[in-house]
């Protein structure tokens, strides 16, 4: 498989992960008997798709970010790196962990019958979706910053 192809699946997880994070919410809004069991899956799918995109992420990090990195400083934009790479380094470990936390607060506070359990997983997801979509904005300017530095 061709490095930018392995990286577009970190995109396509993140994504993913974000979109069953909003439906999870949209369920939770409205959780009843009838949904209790896909507010269930839709938990631990969110925590899969968020797992696989770090892990696919971290390698690509370890592994080739450094090129990309010195080609990011050397070029139009290094403030690429320097803010969105390192903000993105810190608080993706804040979204993996609540992605972690969402399957056992869901699971654990089923059935949803009272307002502040609805509210929990309302917040964990909330969270889910505004950080996973900086994480996607940042990933952007991050990639374009390579593009910028090679002169493109």
């Amino acid at each position: 498989m061709l490095n930018q192809e392995f990286m577009m699946l970190h995109v396509l997880f993140g994504i993913l992960g974000i979109l069953f994070a909003v439906a999870l919410f949209v369920d939770v809004l409205n959780a009843n008997e009838d949904n209790y069991k896909r507010i269930k899956k839709l938990s631990v799918a969110v925590t899969i798709l968020i797992v696989l995109a770090f892990m696919i992420g971290g390698y690509w990090y370890v592994v080739y970010y450094g090129a990309d990195r010195d080609i990011i400083k050397a070029g139009q934009w290094p403030w690429a790196h320097n803010y969105f790479m390192e903000v993105k380094e810190h608080l993706f470990f804040a979204l993996l962990l609540l992605s972690i936390y969402l399957p056992i607060a869901v699971h654990g506070l089923m059935p949803l019958d009272e307002q502040k359990k609805k509210n929990l997983i309302l917040g964990i997801s909330a969270l889910i979706v505004l950080l996973g979509l900086f994480m996607e904005g940042a990933g952007g300017i991050i990639s374009k910053g390579v593009t910028m530095g090679l002169g493109r």
